[in-house]
């Protein structure tokens, strides 16, 4: 890959469902080692957007390049290497609840990596100490907490040293205190890594911790809000009223 190239990039892509349009017309770059925050009202496609960037969702129409491969345009065996470079924390943590936490996290070790038993259960206790939950190695996931069940999430998504997150509502459920506390270690992580995380948050509080720049989807566009110091000078009213929880405005009109 050419250094130089974006770690994620959307060419004139619409996507549409059933017919309907999503997004249209959408042209992004995220650039290596950047945080990105998606925000906007419910409904208006910031998991679509998020899942279409990862490569999950293809799009009715443009490309989708993920560290410079045209990912809807290759084949297959070209993409695998590169699905070793992205890892994704689902809204609903997608753990096995039938593993227990351990395993969790040796499943895409054993999975992609064919390891020895032995590498795998250093790597199981190295991720595991990362988020701080090494005790838990045993439980399975309804047995802990919903803040542990997410960092038990991110330790799954980072088992393969990804170069690329991505992550969809990382603190919807939880309350404040943990959500700034997991918002903390998602950021810790990427610093040690270096690597490229893209976010969907409805908390404005953690879109400005965790964020080089902020996107917001509505009306099937992605706009550029701004960096968390300039936000709040953007001049769209879509943006200054979802970013101030005001009840009139533009957004209330589309509800």
């Amino acid at each position: 890959m050419d250094v130089a190239s974006p770690s994620l990039e959307l060419k004139n892509v619409d996507v549409h469902f059933r017919g309907e349009p999503i997004l249209s017309a959408i042209n992004l770059q995220i650039q290596p080692g950047e945080r990105v925050s998606i925000i906007g009202p419910s409904g208006q496609g910031k998991s679509v957007l998020l899942k279409t960037l990862a490569g999950l969702i293809i799009p009715t129409r443009g490309h989708v390049f993920i560290q410079g491969c045209d990912w809807h345009h290759t084949p297959k065996d070209t993409k695998i290497p590169l699905l070793k470079n992205l890892g994704m924390l689902f809204q609903k943590n997608a753990l096995f609840d039938s593993l227990s936490c351990g395993e969790n996290i040796a499943f895409p070790l054993r999975e992609v990596n064919h390891l020895p038993e032995e590498d795998i259960q250093k790597l199981v206790a190295y991720f595991l100490e990362a988020v701080a939950i090494p005790h838990a190695k045993n439980l399975y996931p309804d047995e802990i907490s919903g803040g542990m069940q997410k960092r038990l999430g991110i330790a799954r998504a980072l088992a393969l040293d990804p170069q690329i997150l991505f992550y969809d509502d990382p603190t919807a459920g939880l309350d404040p205190i943990t959500s700034r506390k997991i918002v903390d270690l998602i950021c810790e992580l990427q610093k040690k890594k270096n690597s490229t995380l893209v976010a969907i948050t409805n908390d404005m509080n953690r879109a400005y911790q965790m964020s080089d720049r902020i996107l917001m989807v509505v009306d099937q566009a992605v706009l550029e809000a701004g960096s968390p110091q300039s936000i709040r000078s953007n001049q769209d009213p879509r943006i200054q009223q979802f970013i101030n929880g005001k009840l009139s405005g533009p957004l209330t009109v589309m509800a």
